[in-house]
C-alpha cells in the first residue's frame, strides 16, 4: 500500500494555507460592540445596503470589502458666528450628540460615505442654527427665550438628520457671546426690570395688607353697631342685677351701695 502523499495534493494544500494566511485579514472580521459593518462587493452587486453585519465574527470573500461604522453615540462641539433678527453678530458654542441609525448605515454610506460627520451632520447643524437664531433678537437669545431657541434648533435638526439616517440624541447651547456693549445694555435692562418687578410686588403686598386691615376694621365696626343696637336699657339693668347677685354670693366681706335714681343698681364694695 502506497502511503505517500501526491506532490500535487501536497502543493495544493500548502498553497491553500498560504492563500488563507495572505487573505485572512480580508476574510475574517471581528466587529466590536458599538460597531456595524456593510459589505462592498465590487464584482457582483456593489454595496450590500440591506445586509448589515452586527458585532462579532463575520467571514466574507477576500475580494469583497468590509466597511466598518461606529454606531455608538458621538459628540461634536462647534463654535460659530450667527446673526440675530436684527443682523447683529453673535458667537455661539453648540454641543451635538448623535449616532448613525444602526440598520441604516448602508444607505448612509452610499449617499455620504464614512466622512458623513463633516459632510452631513455639521453642515446641517450649522444651517439650522443660523436659520433659527435669525428669528430672534439678541436679547431673546441671551436671556428670555434661550431654552425655546435650543428646543427649536434640536427639533428642526433632528428631523433633517433623521431623514438622512442619523439620530440626534441631544443639542445643547453651551454659551452665547454678545458684543460687550450690547451685553451690558441687556444686563442693565434686565436688572431694571427685576427691580421694577420687586417694587411692584412690594406695592401689591402693601395694598393687600391695607385691604385686609380695612376689612378687619369694618368687621369690628359692624360688630360694635350690632352689639350697641341690642343692648337696651332693660338688658343692661338685668346684666347689672346678675352681676350684683354673683357678688353677693361671695364669701368675702362687702359693703353694698345702692345707686341713686329710679334705675340705680346696687354696688357692692368689699375689703378683699
Amino acid at each position: 500500500m502506497n502511503n505517500k502523499v501526491s506532490p500535487i495534493i501536497l502543493g495544493l494544500f500548502i498553497g491553500a494555507i498560504v492563500l488563507l494566511v495572505i487573505f485572512s485579514s480580508r476574510m475574517f472580521h471581528i466587529l466590536q460592540p458599538g460597531e456595524r459593518g456593510v459589505v462592498f462587493k465590487p464584482y457582483t452587486m456593489g454595496l450590500d445596503v440591506d445586509n448589515i453585519k452586527a458585532a462579532g465574527l463575520t467571514v466574507i470573500a477576500p475580494w469583497n470589502q468590509m466597511i466598518v461604522y461606529i454606531v455608538k453615540e458621538q459628540t461634536r462641539e462647534e463654535t460659530m458666528d450667527v446673526l440675530d433678527k436684527n443682523s447683529m453678530s453673535i458667537n455661539m458654542d453648540i454641543t451635538v450628540r448623535f449616532n448613525p441609525i444602526y440598520n441604516k448605515i448602508g444607505p448612509l454610506h452610499q449617499k455620504f460615505g464614512k466622512d458623513y460627520i463633516n459632510v452631513l451632520v455639521i453642515p446641517e447643524i450649522r444651517s439650522v442654527v443660523r436659520s433659527v437664531t435669525g428669528r430672534y433678537t439678541a436679547e431673546e437669545l441671551f436671556s428670555t427665550k434661550r431654552a425655546e431657541v435650543e428646543d427649536l434648533i434640536a427639533s428642526e435638526a433632528s428631523q433633517v438628520l433623521k431623514d438622512n439616517n442619523i439620530e440626534l440624541r441631544a443639542l445643547l447651547i453651551r454659551s452665547i457671546q454678545l458684543p460687550a456693549q450690547i451685553k451690558a445694555a441687556i444686563e442693565n435692562k434686565l436688572q431694571q426690570e427685576q427691580e421694577a418687578l420687586a417694587y411692584q410686588f412690594k406695592l401689591d403686598k402693601e395694598r393687600s395688607e391695607a385691604e385686609r386691615r380695612s376689612i378687619e376694621a369694618e368687621g369690628i365696626a359692624n360688630y360694635n353697631r350690632i352689639i350697641s343696637a341690642s343692648l337696651s336699657a332693660n338688658i343692661l339693668k338685668q346684666k347689672g342685677i346678675d352681676a350684683t347677685l354673683k357678688l353677693a354670693e361671695s364669701q368675702n366681706s362687702k359693703v353694698v351701695v345702692i345707686g341713686s335714681g329710679k334705675d340705680g343698681l346696687p354696688m357692692i364694695l368689699g375689703n378683699n
